[in-house]
């Protein structure tokens, strides 16, 4: 057999190789870093907590725990709330920082508007700002898990 048909035969059993499941992966790029300041929550605020949970539920068929709010399957943890005070009806998104008091600060500096906070809660220190535009921002920093 001469040169030209043994290079033919190699270069078919390498064509082969790569149809069948025995194919070299290419190398992957390393993930990207996880954000600085992740949005780990979200709220929606209401006047009646059974009701918009239901809504919710069928809305998104999103599992929410009745008693607690808490929502489950929506890709961000969140929970639904009736505070029985102002404001009955909002939506907050919840951007984890590492020092509440001075993200309020630097928020103020750009402009924007401290409207709760810092307070301390189980989960953690919690603020609510609002940008010049009048958008409403959590702030949280979670306790220290053990």
């Amino acid at each position: 057999m001469g040169f030209a048909r043994r290079g033919l035969f190699k270069l078919a059993g390498l064509a082969a190789l790569f149809r069948g499941g025995n194919r070299v992966a290419a190398a992957q790029p390393p993930p990207p870093p996880p954000p600085a300041h992740p949005v780990i929550h979200f709220e929606i605020g209401c006047r009646d907590s059974a009701r918009t949970q239901q809504l919710y539920r069928d809305l998104f068929d999103w599992k929410i725990e009745a008693r607690a709010g808490t929502i489950q399957g929506a890709g961000v943890p969140g929970h639904i709330t009736a505070l029985g005070h102002e404001p009955h009806q909002y939506t907050m998104f919840y951007v984890q920082v590492e020092d509440v008091a001075a993200h309020i600060a630097k928020a103020e500096s750009l402009g924007c508007k401290k409207l709760v906070g810092p307070i301390k809660i189980p989960a953690g220190t919690f603020a609510w700002i609002s940008d010049p535009d009048g958008n409403q921002i959590g702030l949280i920093k979670p306790a220290a898990t053990a």
